[in-house]
């Protein structure tokens, strides 16, 4: 009987180490921005088998994942997906932000240069990023032998994915037309990249485009080329440890920007994105192998109709100018507290960013400010509330609305005021495309994002149960059997693993 015992416990014990021992060879983010969770229904009978069919058809879909934090803008988005927390815990509050009254690029750096052009695209890290990435995780799981690569057009897109301790980031200087990195990773390109540079410099569809290269599905094209290029460069996949390569497709959302949810050019965009897909995927299949890889696919926001659209349908729908918000809003602070001076340094993401230096060289109280600015932003059409940040708790907003300010606030870099609009409506600059459209806000044409998992452990199926966009990186954190980033708040999607 004692010999059974053993042998069983001696049994379990391997079949533990095999099961902690077991991964895959390579973990692939995806991130498209803007796509809104509709669009894989809308498409399904245009793409291929070969791209987000295959996805669907062989992967696991949450169909019901949500953004739970506001303001749903695309720094925010890639960072919550691969940090599994929130703004308020890793501090990328905006593709812009205030930090300690100046303006900040949520990526810009100028203590780094450009490598691979002479212009000033490379000027780019993740020093703002507060938490580590699922990347970062890997690298020190594996005593920094796992390789991390982010691709993208942009480099907000490209650097917070991949986190802090990447070996690389590449994104697109669509001045020079070609990829480049900073000296944050490197010194110089390595030849893989200077060869797709070379394709790119003989490419006469992007001679033609030029710097406006995000505004078409070429775009897409030469993201999937290069990431294609780190895949077999760096030989990801191929080592003794599980290497990761994180992709963000960023014409999508330029395209939508320009021309709005509906229309020629979003339709061409997403069944072009989906025929890239199909080749990254083969491409995967080639260097990895089918079965050998985890891939995730998830969006960073989703994207309101047109204003004008909504209307000319009889629905409710509308736009507002961010200036005349800012003019209305001084206006009132002079008058209530006798202001000569302005007190507001920007409106943007549904959130005021007070001038706090202005305020106190005024001798004027912040809090009798923002009083004042909240009362009158409440007057305003279509607002529905306005509130101080700081006081979120004893606002009147509804419960899951003040989670999602609440997850979204920083107190250092999110700003002072949080505006909430109607559905649909939004505000916009002047210089703004009259039929594109734009993001930010909680609602679901915003909030509601695809999340797909394929491949290495992943069950066939589907559920509509709630889960958030950083529930991703616990998921895959849990499949890897590593431990999740260091300021992780998501909970894993355990029914994804078969």
């Amino acid at each position: 009987m004692f010999l059974i015992c053993f042998l069983l416990t001696a049994s379990l014990s391997v079949c533990a180490q095999e099961q902690f021992a077991e991964r895959p060879k390579l973990v692939v983010g995806i991130v498209v921005d803007q796509m809104r969770w509709d669009y894989l229904s809308r498409y399904n009978d245009q793409f291929t088998d070969n791209g987000f069919k295959r996805l669907i058809n062989e992967g696991y879909s949450c169909n019901n994942c949500l953004i739970n934090y506001v303001p749903t803008v695309t720094s925010i988005g890639h960072t919550s997906a691969f940090t599994g927390t929130t703004p308020a815990y890793h501090g990328i509050c905006g593709n812009t932000f205030y930090l300690d009254g100046k303006k900040v690029g949520c990526v810009k750096d100028t203590t780094v240069q450009t490598v691979g052009s002479n212009t000033r695209k490379g000027q780019s890290s993740p020093h703002l990023l507060l938490a580590t990435t699922i990347g970062d995780q890997l690298r020190l799981h594996t005593d920094f032998r796992s390789k991390v690569i982010g691709v993208s057009y942009k480099d907000r897109a490209a650097i917070l994915p991949a986190g802090r301790g990447a070996n690389a980031a590449y994104w697109m200087d669509n001045n020079a037309l070609c990829f480049v990195s900073s000296t944050y990773y490197m010194k110089e390109l390595p030849d893989y990249v200077k060869q797709i540079n070379a394709q790119m410099a003989k490419n006469k569809e992007l001679k033609k485009v030029g710097k406006d290269v995000a505004l078409y599905p070429i775009c897409g094209t030469l993201t999937t080329d290069m990431a294609i290029a780190a895949l077999k460069g760096e030989n990801l996949g191929k080592g003794d440890v599980t290497d990761m390569l994180c992709v963000s497709y960023s014409q999508t959302d330029a395209i939508g920007h320009e021309w709005g949810t509906r229309g020629k050019h979003t339709d061409e965009a997403y069944l072009e994105l989906d025929k890239d897909l199909g080749r990254l995927l083969t491409a995967l299949d080639e260097q990895v192998g089918k079965g050998n890889y985890l891939l995730f696919l998830t969006a960073d926001h989703g994207g309101a109709h047109n204003w004008k659209f909504m209307q000319d349908n009889k629905l409710n729908g509308g736009k507002f100018l961010y200036e005349d918000v800012i003019k209305g809003a001084e206006a009132k602070v002079q008058e209530a507290l006798g202001a000569t001076k302005p007190v507001i340094n920007d409106i943007f993401d549904f959130r005021v960013f007070l001038n706090h230096q202005s305020i106190a060289d005024q001798h004027l109280e912040a809090d009798a400010v923002k009083r004042v600015i909240t009362d009158y932003l409440k007057t305003v059409d279509h607002v529905i509330f306005a509130v101080d940040m700081e006081r979120l708790r004893v606002s009147s907003l509804p419960e899951r609305l003040m989670n999602m300010a609440l997850m979204g606030y920083h107190p250092r870099r999110s700003g002072d005021i949080l505006i909430i609009t109607e559905p649909n409506h939004y505000m916009y600059g002047s210089s703004s495309s009259p039929v594109g459209t734009t993001h930010g806000q909680w609602n679901p044409h915003d909030a509601h994002i695809p999340l797909l998992f394929y491949g290495w452990h992943v069950n066939h199926g589907e559920t509509s149960r709630e889960v958030h966009i950083n529930d991703i990186a616990p998921t895959i954190c849990q499949m890897l059997y590593i431990q999740q980033p260091n300021a992780c708040t998501g909970e894993a999607i355990m029914e994804v693993r078969k």
